[in-house]
């Protein structure tokens, strides 16, 4: 499944005004049950309890493979938008377009048993995915890593994730010839 996952990914990749663009893989539907597909098969037997993801394409992707996995979705939301209750609060170091975020999660949303697998398209600086982690952890939850669509992460940052998989690496993507 990871390999047809992969090649779908492949397929749908596309450069816009010198901007990666993956959300052609959401209008196919194919594509996007492949994909997510992909990025669950990893972890169907790692007792993942619930899958998170960063607003925006990490709320489609983590909210399709939760369904996929069968458990819950906590989604991580960034500032500014209505997200009700107590929540724990983090700021994100700068991402790569020197932006930073402040990132949130309902603290209800996870418990001392859960074990909570990040989902989202792109994981470049590993910033979010770091906050995500501090966000998941505060709450009293096990971090059991993350799976992406594209992994351009730099080596010194995946130990302070642990687990990261992904169905592309960024040099594995056609090169932008704009």
């Amino acid at each position: 499944m990871s390999d047809s996952a992969r090649g779908l990914v492949l397929k749908h990749f596309r450069w816009i005004e010198g901007h990666a663009d993956v959300w052609a893989i959401f209008r196919d539907a194919k594509a996007l049950r492949h994909v997510v597909a992909g990025l669950v098969e990893p972890f169907r037997t790692s007792d993942v309890t619930a899958i998170c993801g960063i607003e925006s394409r990490g709320f489609l992707l983590g909210g399709a493979a939760a369904v996929e996995l069968g458990v819950g979705f906590i989604p991580v939301r960034k500032r500014g938008g209505l997200f009700p209750g107590d929540k724990i609060t983090a700021v994100a170091e700068r991402d790569y377009r020197q932006q930073s975020h402040t990132l949130r999660l309902q603290r209800s949303s996870l418990g001392p048993h859960d074990r909570v697998l990040l989902v989202d398209d792109w994981i470049e600086t590993g910033n979010q995915a770091l906050t995500a982690r501090q966000l998941v952890e505060q709450g009293g939850s096990s971090w059991v890593g993350c799976n992406v669509l594209v992994d351009q992460l730099h080596d010194d940052r995946r130990a302070a994730l642990g687990t990261v998989l992904s169905l592309v690496r960024a040099d594995e993507l056609p090169v932008w010839t704009g």
